[in-house]
């Protein structure tokens, strides 16, 4: 029976995709069957963004080279924390150490690498065109259109080509080892405009990904995470001495509040990060922790007007928009969801999350030929996801064809 329901989805699948790809010139029209979409209900993709710890330094200024501030005991429960099962040919403890020593021995931030092979690889989730075999942490050698890139024998091998490239990037001076980024000579012939020119991780913006307008930003939001507190007696008591003796209050505040979160204690949370908003009003992580705390209390409304003082001060925060957007689509505005996911869009285009709610919401609004043609593109984007996946075979399976 399992057998038979695959193949007859594989068919559905395959059906409507020839016809939306061939409609124009057959004249082939995709339609549904309205009672079987009666019957299902597409599931919305989960917020974006975790808690965040103030730091204050400028992204603008932050260097390639340096010393790592986030321990790996830090990063190892950062990578577990946010995917429990990594898709890694290795222990999530060796990966971190192999980051140390291989960007140790370069002088390049290894907690700041890592996040960049984070960012790179969905925390070894993939979705895109890289396999885990491979061994390719940042993407080494892929351009999009199912070219898969580089494959490294080991992850001491992945991850040292990561290093490798990075210092092409960053300094003329070759690598201490024998390089084996396939790449390496390509950015030094090729590309002399940059080769060991850019020196801080912004610079990477629209070099490194296209067109990649945040990619350094979004590495360094990752690293700033990475340094969270934990649950621990000892980091409420670290939190609270850091009220009492510290003259950066906000950032004090701030900190409670994520040692809060971590506890569980989403009203003290709340509190906290209101305290530090009343210290520093547009501290925009406090704005963002405060909006995440107010939808764990079910005080959506209240989250929403937070997203849009952080919005008001920051129009280009990606996750604003779009953790918005859920919340309007949790109370039935459509037309404003869609607005939020779109405007996500415009400022990351690669989100399948998006196109996947705005499917959502359509879906929801019985517009079924626009919900199809976006959970299409949300599938085009990572037809790995698990609510995009689940959502198109819902979908395709209520896919006919008709001349």
């Amino acid at each position: 029976m399992k057998k038979f329901f695959r193949l007859t989805l594989i068919v559905a699948l395959i059906l409507s995709l020839t016809a939306c790809a061939s409609a124009a010139d057959k004249k082939v029209k995709v339609k549904f069957n309205k009672r079987q979409l009666k019957k299902i209900e597409l599931v919305e993709s989960p917020k974006h963004g975790s808690p965040m710890i103030v730091l204050r330094e400028n992204f603008s200024d932050v260097p390639i080279f340096g010393e790592a501030k986030a321990t790996q005991d830090q990063m190892i429960n950062f990578i577990n924390k946010r995917n429990k099962n990594p898709k890694l040919n290795c222990t999530v403890e060796q990966i971190v150490h192999l980051y140390y020593v291989e960007a140790g021995r370069e002088g390049i931030r290894p907690d700041i690498a890592l996040c960049q092979a984070i960012k790179e690889t969905a925390t070894w989730a993939y979705g895109g065109d890289v396999v885990p075999e491979q061994n390719n942490y940042c993407g080494l050698g892929t351009t999009g259109g199912g070219v898969k890139g580089a494959y490294f024998d080991t992850p001491q091998l992945g991850a040292r080509a990561h290093i490798q490239h990075l210092l092409a990037y960053t300094s003329k001076r070759l690598p201490k080892l024998e390089i084996v980024d396939p790449r390496y000579e390509l950015i030094k012939k090729f590309r002399p405009q940059i080769f060991g020119k850019l020196t801080r991780w912004t610079e990477l913006n629209g070099v490194w990904a296209v067109p990649g307008n945040h990619y350094g930003e979004d590495i360094l939001q990752l690293w700033i995470q990475s340094q969270m507190p934990d649950a621990s007696d000892a980091s409420l008591d670290a939190a609270n001495l850091k009220i009492l003796l510290e003259d950066d209050k906000a950032a004090a505040y701030v900190y409670r509040g994520l040692v809060n979160v971590e506890r569980e204690n989403f009203y003290g949370a709340r509190d906290d990060f209101a305290a530090a908003l009343q210290v520093e009003p547009e501290l925009k992580e406090a704005l963002f922790n405060l909006a995440l705390t107010q939808e764990k209390i079910s005080k959506l409304n209240d989250a929403i007007k937070t997203y849009d003082a952080l919005l008001d001060i920051d129009e280009k925060f990606v996750d604003a928009y779009y953790n918005r957007g859920r919340l309007k689509l949790a109370g039935k505005d459509y037309k404003g969801a869609i607005h939020d996911f779109e405007s996500s869009l415009k400022i990351e285009t690669i989100n399948a999350d998006a196109y996947n709610n705005i499917a959502v919401a359509c879906f929801r609004q019985k517009k079924y030929d626009d919900a199809w043609k976006f959970i299409q593109l949300a599938a085009e984007q990572s037809s790995t996801n698990t609510f995009v996946r689940e959502n198109y075979d819902k979908f395709a399976a209520c896919v006919k064809v008709k001349k």
